[in-house]
């Protein structure tokens, strides 16, 4: 007897990309935003974001084509920028992650929220996070990430494992020639929360994984305290090391 594959969890949340709607105000706004962190990235992010923004074709005036960009990242690292409806329960984001497909939210936010916006919009999700998926070992961090989390039904085990992405995907940071760079996403996009970790207002601890996976995660305070890296292999072979060690019963 024939059997059928299951659906994928994610597949409700998948939309396409109308990119022909939006409108020049629009494009304005993404022009804006990005006019707006590109001198302080150009000193201060690590050097794989910098090569991964050249890598993907983002461009400084027009908002990203989706496709484009995973026409490009496909054949690099396997990846793909995937348009969503929104939100996404955490089974399905790490389906998708496993899957090397980033849910990719489509809205921009408005002229007057170009400081802040709550919920995730296009130019964190494309801005913030795509560059690194353009290098090889990031990108297999990731994916090995979202293989991990896939597993776990344990809500508290779940929380535990996310301060790992929070420190890293999200607000990482990595020493280069000497100096802290950022690479995480809400660092990348961000300003405010750059520039606090810039003018020294933030602890950099070096990174540990046991540290980091007991430092709990404050969503609505500027951080305090972030963890950089030596390098992506690092934060590689500590999922390894964690996956390897919860295969074999251990508490996280």
């Amino acid at each position: 007897m024939a059997t059928t594959a299951a659906t994928p969890s994610y597949t409700p949340f998948l939309i396409e990309q109308d990119f022909s709607s939006y409108t020049e105000a629009q494009h304005a706004t993404w022009a804006e935003l990005v006019s707006r962190r590109m001198p302080q990235l150009a000193r201060h992010a690590a050097e794989e974001y910098l090569e991964g923004f050249a890598i993907i074709g983002l461009s400084e005036s027009k908002l990203p084509n989706l496709a484009d960009i995973t026409s490009r990242l496909l054949p690099r690292t396997g990846w793909s920028t995937v348009p969503v409806s929104g939100f996404m329960p955490g089974p399905a984001f790490f389906d998708m992650l496993a899957a090397r497909q980033f849910p990719t939210t489509t809205w921009l936010r408005k002229p007057d929220s170009l400081e802040y916006t709550p919920e995730p919009d296009i130019f964190h999700d494309v801005f913030g996070h795509v560059p690194m998926h353009a290098h090889p070992v990031f990108a297999d961090f990731l994916a090995h990430y979202g293989q991990l989390c896939a597993g776990i039904e344990s809500e508290a085990t779940l929380e535990r494992i996310g301060r790992l992405f929070w420190y890293t995907v999200e607000f990482g940071l990595i020493r280069q020639h000497g100096r802290i760079k950022v690479y995480g996403s809400g660092l990348i996009s961000s300003n405010g929360e750059c520039t606090n970790v810039l003018e020294g207002h933030c602890e950099v601890r070096d990174f540990d994984l046991k540290t980091v996976l007991d430092t709990p995660v404050q969503v609505d305070k500027m951080h305090k305290l972030l963890f950089a890296i030596e390098s992506f292999d690092q934060i590689y072979e500590s999922l390894q090391r964690l996956t390897e060690s919860m295969t074999n019963g251990s508490a996280v």
